[in-house]
């Protein structure tokens, strides 16, 4: 069987990416640029490159706490290689943890509006994707500086816009406030800048991967550390 890409290919000049030489890349754009280029198939415009440049800042680490972390910091403590413990973290991201980016992205752009959402999730009791967070009752700062970059670079769009209309109608239905999360701002805004929902989930693996990788490496040297009993309970 013939594998067929249009991502990338080798050349005698080289690797060609999106149609773009990859030796060239190097020297002329940045990696988020470049991450940006692989998943979209094109380059970012000034506005949608800081935009993405925030979004991988937000998700670059959290706490010891959270799932990834604690998954892959014990994995390496029984002395298996770098690269096992790492890909331990990363599996650890599921649905109550980073992987609501893509179930909240493809609610987001399913055309039904936020009374339709919300009714659902109540009718069906199930949660919505992107709002509620253990430790941030109000509102998830994180997410509050993404929409407000989102603002400045013009990047605001009628995703976001949805996305807090269901907060408030959800708090108005339950009676208590259900914040939007990073997860939820991520999927909103991305969502604007034209990504599909199904590569939703790669705007928190990339950047958490850094942070995974941060941990794994202070464990090396280490006993394993267990999350304390003081600790553990805000996650």
């Amino acid at each position: 069987m013939e594998w067929k890409t249009n991502i990338s290919k080798i050349t005698e000049d080289g690797v060609i990416l999106r149609g773009e030489k990859l030796d060239q890349l190097m020297e002329s754009k940045s990696f988020t640029e470049v991450i940006f280029l692989t998943l979209k198939g094109k380059l970012p415009s000034k506005n949608e490159k800081s935009m993405l440049d925030a979004i991988l800042v937000s998700s670059i680490v959290h706490s010891i706490g959270v799932p990834s972390i604690t998954a892959a910091r014990i994995i390496k403590s029984s002395g298996t290689p770098f690269s096992t413990a790492v890909a331990g973290g990363i599996l650890a991201i599921g649905e109550n943890h980073g992987g609501a980016v893509e179930k909240c992205a493809k609610l987001l752009q399913s055309g039904k509006s936020a009374h339709a959402i919300v009714e659902d999730s109540v009718k069906n009791k199930e949660r919505i994707p992107g709002l509620g967070h253990k430790v941030y009752k109000d509102e998830d700062p994180r997410a509050v500086k993404l929409f407000s970059l989102a603002e400045k670079l013009n990047i605001y769009g009628k995703s976001i816009d949805l996305l807090k209309k269901i907060e408030q109608e959800l708090e108005n239905v339950k009676g208590n406030k259900f914040p939007i999360n990073i997860d939820g701002a991520i999927a909103a805004i991305i969502s604007d800048m034209g990504f599909s929902w199904e590569v939703a989930n790669a705007f928190f693996i990339i950047p958490r991967t850094v942070g995974i990788c941060a941990n794994v490496h202070e464990e090396c040297n280490g006993p394993l550390r267990r999350v304390n009993e003081e600790e553990i309970k805000y996650y």
